[in-house]
């Protein structure tokens, strides 16, 4: 029985085994990754026969750190969710605060570690928690928070962990001019904004001592080596991030605009994916997984509806049809 408090976008074979076709044959846009991803070049064959080496990771973490333009500790992890499940071992299990709704994993993995979970409504509920937990931009609701509100948090708790995940197309909520600073760790993901989750690669940013204790954690071989080759490149390149950017804002707007034209309400969401109160979140799920299109519902909500922005124009023109 799959346990519907963990239950997750990009769940393409349920899709099929439900509504047919092959995974070529249906557009996903149950998560929050970029359609397009970025362009990747050939992988040196030697990557794939040896372990990474130091000088790998190091060059890998040298180009994110340039990118994000921050020099504090930080280690390579394979994805955020890989922090995620670490993260409940950094202190003794105690009173853990996460925003709600949010992403389920964050609460489910510190509840595995034997931690008391709350579901927090705001920053205000979090006060006084041993460990808090907030995404921004949030997942599914797009909310955002200042980094003014969320360093004013920071004392009031053992630990803030800030899971930047879609944070590449929010740069100005970013906390990462702070990061180093203690009780404090970041997150962020690679796969969302790159496009490409399946290289499962993320960063983790904090104070040295957790960043080392993280780093044991992890292990000697985090991430791959064609993950940190691919990973360095993209990278270095900012032309194609900021023409990414301001592609996304176009799509997300236009999205909204479909969504509008078949009678759903804009709840929010971020550049990545938008939010929708639709009639029956069941329905209309339906309604698009009969032209082969995945979307995204959730077990607390009748009416909610996640999708992301379609890729290429063929995508674009199959949403339009089944929305309208």
């Amino acid at each position: 029985m799959s346990d519907k408090t963990r239950d997750h976008g990009g769940n393409i074979g349920a899709a099929i085994a439900h509504f047919g076709g092959q995974v070529d044959d249906w557009i996903d846009l149950s998560t929050g990754i970029n359609r397009i991803a970025y362009p990747i070049a050939q992988v040196p064959p030697a990557l794939w026969h040896r372990l990474p080496t130091g000088e790998d990771m190091a060059q890998a973490l040298a180009a994110a750190q340039r990118h994000y333009r921050v020099q504090a500790p930080s280690m390579l992890c394979a994805g955020a969710q890989a922090a995620i499940q670490m993260i409940p071992q950094l202190r003794s299990a105690g009173r853990a605060a996460v925003l709600a709704p949010s992403y389920n994993e964050h609460a489910a993995c510190l509840r595995t570690q034997g931690w008391q979970v709350s579901a927090a409504p705001d920053l205000a509920a979090m006060r006084g928690a041993d460990l808090a937990v907030v995404v921004n931009p949030n997942n599914p609701d797009g909310r955002v928070f200042s980094p003014d509100d969320l360093l004013a948090l920071l004392p009031q708790v053992g630990l803030l962990v800030v899971d930047e995940s879609f944070g590449d197309v929010a740069q100005h909520l970013s906390l990462l001019p702070h990061a180093g600073r203690d009780k404090l760790l970041i997150l962020r993901s690679f796969g969302k904004f790159w496009g490409l989750a399946g290289v499962r690669f993320g960063m983790v940013f904090g104070a040295q001592s957790d960043v080392e204790q993280l780093r044991t954690l992890a292990g000697p071989w985090p991430v791959s080596g064609p993950a940190l080759h691919i990973a360095r490149a993209a990278y270095a390149d900012t032309d194609w991030a900021d023409a990414t950017r301001a592609r996304l804002a176009q799509d997300a707007a236009k999205m909204d605009d479909l969504a509008r034209g078949a009678g759903w309400r804009v709840v929010g969401g971020c550049d990545l994916f938008r939010l929708y109160e639709t009639p029956d979140a069941t329905a209309a799920q339906t309604r698009l997984a009969r032209a082969h299109i995945w979307s995204r519902i959730f077990p607390y909500s009748n009416t909610w509806l996640r999708l992301g922005p379609a890729g290429a124009a063929d995508e674009w023109h199959r949403l339009a049809a089944a929305l309208a």
